[in-house]
């Protein structure tokens, strides 16, 4: 059975990756797109492919071919469309974050199970052989007691000493109650934060973070680190930043028998490298250049989730304990401390 997709959102990434990349995904229909402006929602539909255009999300939730939603408006907005979504009974894909808070995160999660509908989020780095390779590795002891964990995504121009100012359909990332408080966290380091939950299959209980931003002349931070305490007893580190243009995003994961290394492997695209070292494994993997196919592979196993009715490999649990930390990193930077998360509640 194909799904059948709507994008709530028509923005660059939507657009450059997300359109295209779910195109190629098997099983999928690509239905209807929502943007304020109609010209645009018809341009869009008109370029990738999809039947129909609404200026309405009312209008496109009503759409009975319409299975699932790619949420990729203003972060403001996620918690919204989302509960918009599952009270009209169809599955939300949304983009990280999920939320601006814990408790906008916790109604979303809370909502989708109320209305029988799956939640994922957008965190394309699990759908990556060499991060799933590294997991693998992890679990089955290859590595032994894991120590330390270490990831930096970063990028930027030369000569750029500060990011400019976005405009037009990004102009929104300039705003703090839109984008949730934090800049290059909220851009890249949670894909690292998320990443490294997966591979560890350890979740941070404990932050200590310094920035250039969240103080009373600097809102938005451009860097950003941070220490990390897992609730299996490993230690991390984070970094991110926008103004490092020759930065080794890499992701090293050490053990007490060895480690792994993925090289130029942080940024949420395919490619990269996969270096082993132990007792038992040695082995290096380069993986291919593709802008495209880790949407394609999660759209497919998002899919899945839905026909075989089984949780998302990004769920929203998942993309609410990234919410956590993330709240955290602001308060630990702003209040120079360090912040323990509290348990999420079940559900």
């Amino acid at each position: 059975m194909a799904i059948g997709w709507a994008f709530i959102g028509t923005g660059r990434y939507p657009d450059r990756a997300g359109a295209p990349g779910m195109a190629l995904a098997g099983d999928t229909e690509l239905i209807a797109t929502y943007s304020r402006d109609r010209g645009r929602a018809d341009a869009f539909a008109a370029k990738h492919g999809f039947r129909a255009a609404y200026d309405s999300v009312e209008e496109l939730l009503a759409d009975s071919r319409v299975d699932a939603v790619f949420i990729a408006t203003p972060n403001h907005l996620h918690a919204e469309h989302t509960s918009m979504a599952a009270q009209a009974g169809k599955h939300v894909l949304v983009e990280k974050p999920m939320s601006l808070n814990v408790n906008d995160g916790i109604e979303m999660v809370r909502a989708c199970k109320t209305n029988s509908v799956k939640l994922g989020v957008g965190f394309q780095l699990r759908y990556h052989p060499g991060h799933i390779e590294a997991k693998r590795l992890v679990q089955q002891g290859v590595l032994g007691n894991i120590v330390m964990a270490q990831s930096q995504l970063g990028g930027g121009e030369r000569g750029q000493l500060r990011r400019p100012p976005r405009t037009g359909l990004s102009e929104w990332w300039e705003h703090p109650d839109m984008i949730g408080g934090a800049s290059t966290m909220i851009g890249s380091g949670v894909h690292a934060i998320d990443d490294l939950h997966f591979i560890l299959g350890q979740t941070v209980n404990q932050v200590a973070a310094i920035t250039d931003g969240q103080n009373s002349d600097t809102t938005l931070e451009s860097v950003a680190s941070m220490c990390l305490r897992f609730d299996g007893g490993a230690i991390g580190m984070m970094c991110s930043s926008s103004r490092i243009p020759d930065s080794k995003n890499d992701v090293v994961i050490y053990g007490s028998d060895g480690r792994v290394v993925l090289k130029d492997s942080s940024r949420p695209t395919m490619g990269g490298e996969l270096e082993v070292v132990s007792d038992t494994v040695n082995n290096t993997i380069a993986y291919e250049p593709d802008e495209l196919a880790l949407f394609k592979w999660q759209t497919e196993s998002f899919n899945r989730a839905i026909q075989k009715n089984e949780e998302p490999a990004a769920s929203g649990i998942d993309g609410l304990k990234i919410v956590q930390v993330t709240v955290a990193m602001i308060e630990s930077a702003s209040k120079g401390r360090t912040v323990n998360l509290d348990p999420l509640p079940d559900f």
